[in-house]
C-alpha cells in the first residue's frame, strides 16, 4: 500500500519557519524568496485540510496542530539528513569531526590524542570547542563528549565518566612556611576559582570551615587557565577529576587532602544513532572507553 504523503519539497519550508517563526528567516535560510515560503505553507495547508500557522500583521505563530506537526516533521528530517550523512560516510572516511568543551579538549583530549593517532593513522582528527551543543547534522560533527546531566534528546549518549571536585595545587606548596598539611592551612594560600558549578564555599562547608573567604583569589572562566595557574604554583584550586588526571600523573598537581566532592554532572559520549557503523567513529569511541578506563 503506498504512504499518504504530503508534498516533500513543501516539507523544508514549513521546518524552517516553525523553526524561525518566521517565513522572512525561513526564506533567509533556505535562500527562497518569502512568497515561496509563503506558497509552500498554503498548498501543504490545503492538502492537509488544516491550519499550520495563524498569520497577523507582524506575527506568525504555530496552531497546536501545526506545533505537533512541526515536531515530527522535525524529526523525521533529522533522522533523513543523518541517514544521508551516514550513506555519504566513505567519502569523508578520514576525517572525523569531534565536538567538546575547551576545558576537557585541553586538558584531557589533546594530551591523549597522539596515542590515537599512532593506533589510527589514516583517520584526521578535527576538534570543535565550544561551550554550546554542537548540532550533528548542521554542523557536520560525528561524535561528541559532552558535560552535564545527561538525557539528551535524539541522540545516542553513553556514560564515559563521572567525576570528583577536591583540592589541587602545585607540590611547591606542600613546602615552605606555610605547608598544606590540613584543610585550615588554606587560609594561608590564594584559591583558584573557574566558572564550575561546584565551588570553594561548598567544598568549604563540607570541611568545616567557616573562617576562609570562599570568593577570594584568583577567578577565571576557562578551566584549562585555572589548571594552568595551580600548576604554575599561583593557588590552590577545586580540580575537576577528569581536568587534572594528566596533571597529577605526571606530578605537575598533587591532592593535598583526601575530601572530595562528587558532581552529579558527568562526562558522556554522545553521537547519531546509526553513527557507529562508520569505523572512524567506532574506533574513536572505543579508543575514549579505554583511555578513560587507563585513567
Amino acid at each position: 500500500m503506498p504512504r499518504r504523503l504530503p508534498p516533500l519539497t513543501h516539507l523544508p519550508a514549513f521546518d524552517a519557519a516553525a523553526r524561525h517563526l518566521s517565513f522572512t528567516k525561513a526564506a533567509a535560510e533556505l535562500n527562497l524568496t518569502h512568497g515561496a515560503i509563503s506558497r509552500a505553507i498554503r498548498t501543504l495547508e490545503e492538502r492537509l485540510g488544516t491550519r499550520l500557522f495563524e498569520r497577523g500583521t507582524r506575527f506568525v505563530r504555530l496552531t497546536p496542530e501545526g506545533a505537533a506537526y512541526a515536531a515530527e516533521i522535525g524529526a523525521a528530517l533529522d533522522r533523513i539528513a543523518a541517514s544521508t550523512l551516514i550513506a555519504t560516510a566513505p567519502r569523508s572516511a578520514g576525517v572525523l569531526n569531534v565536538s567538546t568543551s575547551d576545558g576537557f579538549a585541553g586538558r584531557w583530549l589533546v594530551p591523549r590524542l597522539h596515542r590515537f593517532h599512532r593506533a589510527n593513522p589514516q583517520i584526521d582528527v578535527r576538534l570543535s570547542t565550544s561551550g554550546v551543543h554542537a548540532d550533528f547534522i548542521r554542523d557536520g560533527i560525528d561524535i561528541a563528549i559532552r558535560y552535564g546531566a545527561g538525557g539528551y534528546e535524539g541522540v545516542v549518549s553513553e556514560l564515559l565518566a563521572e567525576e570528583e571536585v577536591s583540592p589541587v595545587c602545585s607540590p611547591e606548596l606542600l613546602k615552605g612556611k606555610h605547608p598544606l598539611r590540613s584543610p585550615g592551612d588554606l587560609r594561608y594560600h590564594r584559591l583558584i576559582h573557574d566558572n564550575f558549578r561546584i565551588d570553594w564555599a561548598m567544598w568549604l562547608q563540607h570541611a568545616g570551615l567557616d573562617d576562609i573567604d570562599p570568593g577570594s583569589g584568583l577567578k577565571f572562566d576557562a578551566a584549562a587557565y585555572a589548571v594552568e595557574a595551580a600548576v604554575q604554583g599561583e593557588g590552590v584550586l577545586l580540580g575537576r577529576s577528569a581536568l587534572v588526571s594528566a596533571d597529577l600523573a605526571a606530578g605537575r598537581l598533587v591532592r593535598p587532602f583526601e575530601l572530595a566532592l562528587k558532581s552529579r554532572w558527568k562526562y558522556y559520549v554522545v553521537y547519531p544513532d546509526g553513527a557507529l557503523r562508520q569505523r572512524k567513529v567506532r574506533a574513536f569511541r572505543d579508543w575514549l572507553f579505554s583511555e578513560m578506563a587507563a585513567g
